[in-house]
């Protein structure tokens, strides 16, 4: 008797938080089983609707917003597009016929998941933050299984159903330490300049971006600090522009850092947002950092996110409203106090999960009834 194709739906985005790691989930899947039939089902108008497919994957859009906290008129265009989203839903479902649903977060997954449960199929929730999102915990009571990347969600999680696999991460990360050489000479970096790698996420962030600037004559001055600084497009020409009047030799500006396994195997200190993923490949990769979390994120996650690293002594925090202030003068600190930044490695390293893709993977192929 011949075997029946595994279809599995991958529902979830809205941020690269969500999309990348459901991207590795995917790629694990179909090394595993390259038979497996995979379709993602995401937000229209969001960039999932775009990474997706250029990972060579089928991709289906939902109308479906997010709901605003606050007291807003869109909120009556929310449950409206809610409601078509869950019609749509149906519809994928019934066509498909997914043996499991994976939801990997954002509102996006919500219909989809809900869907799924109401039909009997088992589904899977990843959970990238410290602090769980609203459509996750809504879900969860009836999901089959919870993978988390933090100790401490069953306040969130039935307790039972959950596992600590880690977020999955770029696959090219496992080996940055043995490729500093090269990343020193992609980088233009003098032979023992102490390195400085500042992340904005792919939109880039205009706190980072304004604390850089308030300290260009510190840095710009201190020849023995190579900094590389990933602006955002958003803000590249502006940062450009305002470089060009100091002699910054020292500071290498992109809008976007293509070659992440490079930067990473250059640095020695790395200041960023302390988004999940974010967060996950610094574990992976063993690099002291400062996170400044973003403020303008769902329930501050990224807050919760920066203290569980900073209750291990394994990362430093800054808080967005002092980061002009503060942020270059601990960032300089650090890199003149060897033995700080000893201890931090040791201790973001202690927090990685590898495999994690992989092992997400195995747990829903043993969900295929």
């Amino acid at each position: 008797m011949e075997r029946k194709k595994v279809k599995i739906i991958v529902s979830g985005g809205g941020t690269g938080g969500h999309i990348f790691p459901a991207i590795s989930i995917a790629n694990a899947l179909k090394e595993s089983n390259p038979e497996v039939e995979i379709l993602f089902v995401g937000a229209e108008g969001k960039m999932e609707m775009e990474k997706v497919p250029a990972a060579g994957y089928k991709i289906v859009g939902l109308p479906v917003v997010g709901f605003k906290r606050k007291l807003s008129l869109q909120n009556i265009g929310f449950f409206f597009k809610l409601f078509k989203s869950i019609k749509e839903a149906k519809r994928i479902f019934n066509n498909f016929k997914p043996d499991v649903v994976v939801g990997v977060g954002g509102y996006a997954s919500g219909p989809m998941l809900k869907v799924a449960q109401k039909n009997g199929v088992p589904t899977l929730i990843q959970e990238q933050n410290s602090y769980a999102g609203v459509t996750n915990k809504l879900l969860a009571k009836k999901a089959d299984k919870i993978c988390v990347a933090y100790h401490g969600m069953e306040k969130y999680f039935p307790k039972e159903k959950i596992m600590l696999t880690g977020n999955p991460v770029r696959q090219d990360l496992t080996d940055v330490a043995e490729l500093r050489e090269r990343a020193f000479e992609y980088f233009g970096i003098p032979t023992n300049n102490k390195v400085l790698l500042v992340l904005g996420g792919s939109l880039g962030a205009r706190t980072l971006n304004q604390s850089l600037l308030a300290y260009m004559t510190e840095l710009a001055v201190n020849q023995g600090v190579t900094v590389i600084w990933q602006t955002g497009k958003l803000y590249y020409f502006d940062v450009k522009q305002e470089l060009s009047g100091y002699n910054a030799k020292n500071i290498r500006i992109l809008d976007f850092v293509t070659r992440m396994d490079l930067a990473y195997a250059a640095a020695d200190l790395v200041i960023s947002r302390a988004g999940a993923g974010t967060i996950s490949e610094l574990c992976l990769v063993g690099k002291p950092a400062i996170l400044v979390p973003s403020p303008n994120v769902a329930e501050d996650h990224q807050t919760q996110n920066a203290i569980a690293l900073v209750s291990s002594d394994a990362a430093v925090m800054v808080r967005d409203v002092e980061a002009q202030a503060k942020l270059i003068p601990t960032a300089i600190g650090l890199l003149q106090n060897n033995d700080r930044l000893v201890v931090l490695a040791r201790n973001i390293k202690k927090m990685a999960l590898p495999n994690s893709a992989q092992i997400i993977a195995k747990e829903v192929m043993k969900l295929v009834k």
